[in-house]
């Protein structure tokens, strides 16, 4: 550490890495927040951090960044957790036939009223006239407005226009429809 940053770390107080630490705790917490959204979760990723920091702090040279350095942990560690998280949440299927990954995962069709449900809606799409159902049902299935647009010949405006007062005519058509 140069005589200048020392003199500079005396005058304001902090001679060592932890009074740093701590005197950037706030900071810390501010920027976990922002990461996780949550504020159990920035709790525990600034704990994460701190013992992180501490545990490391002989891999800190005295001429960089401090507040970086801290920064960048806290940020890995984040990512880190984050990339568990995926990892231990996604689905492997061992079987032979990939039969578990092909089962609906949560479907409002799986009971009669969730089918009865779907039916409702098809009939309902199925009375718009040619114009705007076509385009509707394109949607659903996934097409971009461009492919849309593409397929049935229509400018790109007007098949945004057909789809959004399809929606609005569906959504006042199941205004009295609720799930339970």
């Amino acid at each position: 550490m140069s005589v200048n940053t020392l003199l500079i770390l005396f005058t304001m107080g902090i001679t060592t890495l932890q009074d740093r630490l701590v005197s950037i705790q706030d900071n810390l917490l501010n920027f976990a927040y922002m990461l996780t959204s949550n504020r159990d979760d920035a709790y525990d990723l600034l704990q994460d951090t701190t013992l992180k920091v501490l545990d490391n702090q002989d891999k800190y040279a005295d001429h960089d960044n401090f507040k970086g350095w801290a920064f960048t942990i806290m940020r890995n560690i984040f990512i880190n957790n984050y990339r568990r998280k995926v990892r231990v949440n996604t689905i492997v299927d061992n079987s032979e036939d990939l039969y578990l990954l092909n089962l609906p995962q949560a479907s409002s069709v799986e009971t009669p009223e969730g089918a009865l449900g779907a039916s409702e809606i098809n009939s309902i799409i199925n009375s718009f006239s040619e114009g705007y159902r076509v385009p509707f049902k394109l949607h659903l299935a996934g097409y971009k407005y461009i492919e849309i647009s593409a397929k049935t010949g229509l400018p790109l405006g007007t098949v945004k226009s057909r789809i959004f007062f399809a929606r609005q005519r569906l959504q006042k058509a199941l205004a009295d429809y609720r799930t339970k």
